[in-house]
């Protein structure tokens, strides 16, 4: 049995909302992971963020399965393991705007979202972890570089290299197969995408793009970042326990990009799990609950007991004391 708490944090200078599914019950304080989804606009199970961005995306097919990162809560809070997931800015219940937001202010805001879980009681700051899904792979290993108490990492459907290179590539991907097509902002998107990365390897600020019938001012500093920010660099500093997952259809990220992650990371010194599935798509939509039982389980597996700094050793005493 598992239960789940929404609650509102506070990240920078807007509010987030999100949800921390844990077990029913456990002994002690429960591990515990963050979840951080894909940038396109999503909600914080992971899905399309069809409520604030309705005419982006298409309706939902009504044999849909739950958005991945609930589907990973669920399998983290079987296996005795608590997790938090958040609207990005912009989407769900979250202040903000999603077109406003850049690469850098989505990693502050999961840094933020780390730092309101640790004055939670009832979660074990020497065992936490964090799970980024496509784009959120260069959010999650920026943030686990700069924290020693984050003591695992999974990146699902990752990229390894420029934000350029990924783009262009799954934009031509997808023309092949029509794969999110469908979807009006997945198809302005690719057909301005060459003229979205000139624009911002110049530095504009801003560029206007149609989305279906619909004018959006896109905000280029998270582009311009994301080209200069790319995953395979981040893995060199990263000595941590890692977990691939990559779906061999994905087509926003080949699968090659996740096995050149694991190679990176082998070469930093770590000693990382890779799983290759089979089908699945980019948000393993296609997976079954066997296969996200198995990612859960790896994860899970590498959450070993961290040294805390003393700021959070004291965090934690200060939690003990007023229990």
């Amino acid at each position: 049995m598992t239960r789940s708490e929404d609650l509102r944090f506070r990240a920078g200078d807007v509010s987030l909302a999100g949800t921390l599914t844990a077990p029913e019950a456990g002994d002690g304080r429960l591990p515990w992971v963050l979840l951080v989804g894909s940038w396109l606009p999503r909600d914080r199970d992971g899905d399309w963020d069809r409520r604030r961005h309705r005419a982006w995306f298409a309706p939902a097919p009504a044999t849909a399965r739950p958005g991945l990162l609930a589907r990973l809560a669920d399998a983290l809070a079987e296996r005795g393991v608590a997790s938090l997931r958040y609207d990005p800015r912009g989407c769900g219940e979250s202040d903000g705007e999603w077109a406003e937001t850049d690469l850098f202010t989505r990693i502050d805001d999961a840094r933020d979202a780390v730092g309101a879980m640790r004055s939670r009681r009832e979660l074990d700051l020497r065992r936490t972890a964090i799970v980024g899904h496509g784009e959120g792979a260069a959010v999650a290993l920026s943030v686990a570089i700069g924290d020693p108490a984050i003591g695992a990492v999974g990146l699902v459907g990752a990229g390894a290299r420029s934000w350029r290179e990924l783009l262009r590539r799954g934009a031509a991907e997808r023309e092949r197969s029509g794969h999110d097509r469908e979807h009006p902002i997945v198809a302005a998107l690719d057909r301005a995408s060459e003229e979205l990365l000139e624009r911002a390897a110049r530095g504009e600020a801003v560029a206007r793009l149609r989305v279906g019938v619909e004018p959006l001012d896109l905000r280029l500093a998270g582009w311009e970042q994301a080209i200069h920010t790319p995953a395979l660099s981040l893995a060199t500093m990263l000595h941590r326990s890692v977990v691939l997952a990559h779906a061999r259809d994905d087509a926003w990220a080949d699968a090659d990009e996740s096995r050149l992650l694991a190679d990176v990371l082998r070469e930093a010194g770590n000693d990382p799990v890779l799983r290759l599935l089979d089908a699945g798509g980019h948000d393993l939509a296609g997976a079954d609950d066997a296969v996200i039982g198995d990612i859960a389980d790896a994860l899970v597996a590498r959450m070993t007991v961290r040294e805390l700094p003393p700021v959070l050793v004291a965090i934690e005493e200060m939690g003990s004391t007023s229990d």
